[in-house]
C-alpha cells in the first residue's frame, strides 16, 4: 500500500522581503524561509508550497494581493514559463543593485578577507537583444502552459522549436519571439519552423531518439556577419536530400547569412564537439572585432555571448593588469585567446593555457590573423599544464590573468600560482562565490586591491566580477 502524499500548505498574504540566489526571491513565515520565483520584494502574495524541508520551503505565487512599487512589467510573452530572464519583473537599476550586493556578500561572507571599497557595478548598455549566440531545440512534444491545459487548447501541430523548460528535458516551449538576440534570429527560427510544418519534416523525440530536425544555432557579430548551423539526424534514404532542400530554402530566404553550416548528428545528445561541421554556403566562420583586432569564430568556438559588454570587461582586466610592455603574462583558461591577444600589444609576451584543444587552435589563428607574434598557447588540463616545471621552463610571470569556469580554480592551480609569485593577479569570474573561496586561499601572499563587478547578462541573476590582487610586501 502506498503512503499518502502529505498535502503541502497554502501560505496566505505573505510579503516578499528580499532577493535570493538563482534568481528567486524569499519570504519568511515564522521560522520558515520560503524561496519563490517570479516575485519581487514588496509583493504580497498567496504561496502554494511545492517542497518543504525543516527550515526552508520552495513555493509558487498563486495569487497577488499587492504588487510591489519596485515591480516592472515583463516584456516577453514567454516570461514565467521559459525559465530564462527571470528578473524581467525587476527594473534594471534594481537588478544591478542586487547583483552588486551579491558580489559584496560573497566576498565578505565566503572570502572573509580584507577588501577595498568595491566599485559600483558596470551595467550593460543593452538590456535586450544583447546576446550574440542562441540555440533552439526541435521537439515533437510541445510544452503546454497551465492555462493552455486548463482551457483544453488543441494545437493542430504539436511539433515545436524553442527552449527546453526547467525540469522537462524532453519537452520544448514553442518560442515566437525571444528578446535576447537581434530579431533576425526570430525571423530565421520561425521561417525554418513554418517550412518544416508545411513540408512535414519530423521533429526530434528525445525519449525515443527518433525524428530528423534537432537543433539550430544562430550567431551574430558586431561586424554584421551571421552564422546559422542546422543539426539533424539522418538515417533513412532520401532524408539527406530533404535536409539540403531545407538548407537551400534558408540560404535563399536569408541571403544575409554569411556562414550556413550543417551537422549530421545521430548520437543521443546535441553536442557537436566530436562531429564534423559541413559548410553549405559561405564561410565556415564569422569574425568578431575589438579595437581593430579580429577574432575568428567557428561553429565550435567559445566567445563571450555579450560582445559589447565583453569589450568593457576585457578593458577592465587589461587596466587592472597594469601592463607597461615589459611583462610576461600568463592567461589561464584562455579559451580562444581573446584576452591573451587583447592584452598582447601592452605586454612583452603572453602565454595562454586552455583545456579544449580546438579553442587553442582558434587562439593561434587569432594571433596569426592579427599579426601578433608574442603569444604562445598550450592545450591541456590546467592543473597538469601549469606546474612548477612549466614555470621554471617558461619563466615566472609578472602578471597572471585567470578566467576560470564557474567551479573556480583547482587547488593545485592555486598552489602553482602561489609558487610563481606574480606581482599582480587579475581574477575574472562568472561566479563570485567560488571566486571568494579562491581569494581566501590566495590571501596568504596577495591582498585584494580592486574589485569591479560587471553585468553581462541583464534580467538574470548572473554577474561577472573582476578582482585585482597585488603581492604582499
Amino acid at each position: 500500500m502506498s503512503r499518502k502524499k502529505k498535502e503541502l500548505p497554502l501560505l496566505e498574504k505573505v510579503t516578499i522581503t528580499d532577493v535570493a540566489a538563482e534568481g528567486k526571491a524569499l519570504a519568511r513565515v515564522d521560522d520558515l524561509v520560503v524561496f519563490v520565483p517570479y516575485v519581487v520584494p514588496g509583493d504580497v502574495v498567496d504561496l502554494q508550497v511545492k517542497r518543504k524541508k525543516n527550515h526552508y520551503a520552495e513555493a509558487v505565487a498563486v495569487k497577488f494581493h499587492e504588487y510591489s512599487p519596485k515591480r516592472a512589467v515583463p516584456f516577453c510573452q514567454h516570461y514565467g514559463v521559459c525559465g530564462g530572464c527571470k528578473w524581467q519583473c525587476l527594473p534594471y537599476d534594481e537588478q544591478i543593485r542586487y547583483k552588486q550586493q551579491q558580489v559584496v556578500d560573497n566576498l565578505t561572507r565566503i572570502g572573509k578577507i580584507e577588501l577595498p571599497e568595491i566599485s559600483p557595478i558596470l551595467g550593460s548598455a543593452k538590456t535586450q537583444f544583447y546576446r550574440n549566440k542562441l540555440e533552439f531545440t526541435f521537439s515533437n512534444k510541445r510544452w503546454l502552459t497551465e492555462e493552455e491545459v486548463k482551457e483544453n487548447v488543441v494545437y493542430e501541430q504539436m511539433n515545436a522549436v524553442g527552449f527546453h523548460i526547467p525540469n522537462a528535458f524532453d519537452k520544448v516551449l514553442a518560442i515566437e519571439k525571444c528578446w535576447l538576440q537581434e530579431d533576425i534570429s526570430n525571423q530565421i527560427r520561425n521561417a525554418i519552423r513554418d517550412y518544416a510544418y508545411e513540408h512535414n519534416y519530423s521533429f526530434f523525440n528525445l525519449r525515443t531518439q527518433e525524428g530528423m530536425l534537432r537543433n539550430i544555432m544562430i550567431r551574430t557579430s558586431t561586424t554584421g556577419e551571421l552564422m546559422v548551423l542546422l543539426q539533424a539526424k539522418i538515417t533513412e534514404e532520401g532524408e539527406m536530400e530533404r535536409y539540403k532542400e531545407l538548407l537551400q530554402f534558408i540560404g535563399n530566404q536569408f541571403p544575409q547569412i554569411t556562414s550556413l553550416l550543417y551537422v549530421v548528428n545521430n548520437k543521443c545528445n546535441d553536442t557537436i564537439t566530436d562531429l564534423e561541421v559541413h559548410t553549405f554556403k559561405g564561410e565556415d566562420h564569422i569574425f568578431e572585432e575589438m579595437e581593430g583586432l579580429r577574432f575568428k569564430i567557428g561553429a565550435k568556438s567559445f566567445y563571450q555571448t555579450n560582445s559589447e559588454q565583453a569589450y568593457n570587461l576585457y578593458k577592465i582586466a587589461r587596466n587592472f593588469a597594469g601592463l607597461t610592455g615589459n611583462e610576461l603574462v600568463y592567461d589561464l583558461y584562455t579559451g580562444t585567446g581573446t584576452i591573451a591577444n587583447f592584452v598582447s600589444r601592452q605586454a612583452k609576451k603572453v602565454i595562454g593555457i586552455e583545456y579544449v584543444p580546438e579553442a587553442i587552435e582558434d587562439a593561434k589563428v587569432n594571433s596569426a590573423i592579427n599579426h601578433i607574434e608574442n603569444t604562445l598557447f598550450y592545450a591541456g588540463d590546467m592543473k597538469d599544464i601549469l606546474t612548477q616545471e612549466f614555470i621554471n621552463e617558461h619563466g615566472r610571470p609578472d602578471v597572471i590573468i585567470t578566467d576560470p569556469p564557474r567551479a573556480g580554480m583547482h587547488n593545485d592551480v592555486i598552489d602553482t600560482i602561489l609558487f610563481a609569485e606574480p606581482q599582480r593577479i587579475v581574477y575574472v569570474s562568472c561566479n563570485p562565490a567560488t571566486q571568494a573561496r579562491d581569494l581566501q586561499l590566495l590571501d596568504e601572499k596577495y591582498k585584494v586591491a580592486a574589485v569591479q563587478p560587471v553585468d553581462m547578462f541583464p534580467h538574470t541573476h548572473h554577474v561577472e566580477n573582476v578582482v585585482l590582487l597585488e603581492k604582499r610586501a
